[in-house]
């Protein structure tokens, strides 16, 4: 079986381009990959770190809107170089209510798959891609490391998701 979190990436992915698939630990006994969602729009958030006051902040308001990705019928995913143990304790101190993936080992093996591996500190950038069904990636944001990127792309994406595309000639 190929390493589905190996080979690194030069700079953000970009709308358009197939999403790389992977395999992470969500607990310490169970993976998940990209793979096993296909066939619905995925969000990817690549944060820093757990305990982090900003990565608390925007995790704790992903988990607030929740409801909303899911009307898309969106499939939320945290992802940091930090281990299981780190983010089971870090989720249910938040009240966490969707998986935060471990990219520990190979650390950042994801983060660089992507193009949001931030070398000299070991971390991923502060980055968003909405994938999908089909896993193209549709929209990619890299925020700065120190601010909450919010949820208004997110949401502006998938709305672009389930709006079908005007074609040109069609009668309005």
């Amino acid at each position: 079986m190929p390493d589905v979190n190996a080979s690194p990436s030069a700079g953000p992915l970009a709308a358009g381009q197939v999403a790389p698939d992977f395999i992470l630990a969500s607990t310490p006994d169970q993976l998940l990959s990209l793979s096993d969602l296909k066939g619905q729009p995925v969000i990817l958030a690549f944060y820093p770190a757990d305990w982090s006051p900003v990565c608390g902040d925007q995790m704790g308001l992903y988990n607030e809107v929740l409801s909303e990705f899911h009307r898309y019928g969106a499939q939320l995913l945290g992802i940091s170089t930090d281990g299981v143990w780190c983010h089971a304790a870090f989720a249910g101190e938040r009240k966490l209510h969707f998986p935060l993936l471990a990219d520990f080992e190979p650390k950042g093996g994801v983060a660089r798959r992507y193009g949001v591996y931030r070398e000299h500190e070991g971390t991923s950038e502060r980055a968003l891609f909405v994938i999908d069904g089909e896993g193209i990636i549709r929209w990619s944001y890299v925020s700065p490391v120190g601010l909450n990127p919010g949820a208004d792309g997110i949401l502006d994406a998938l709305d672009a998701l389930a709006t079908p595309p005007r074609h040109a000639g069609a009668v309005s």
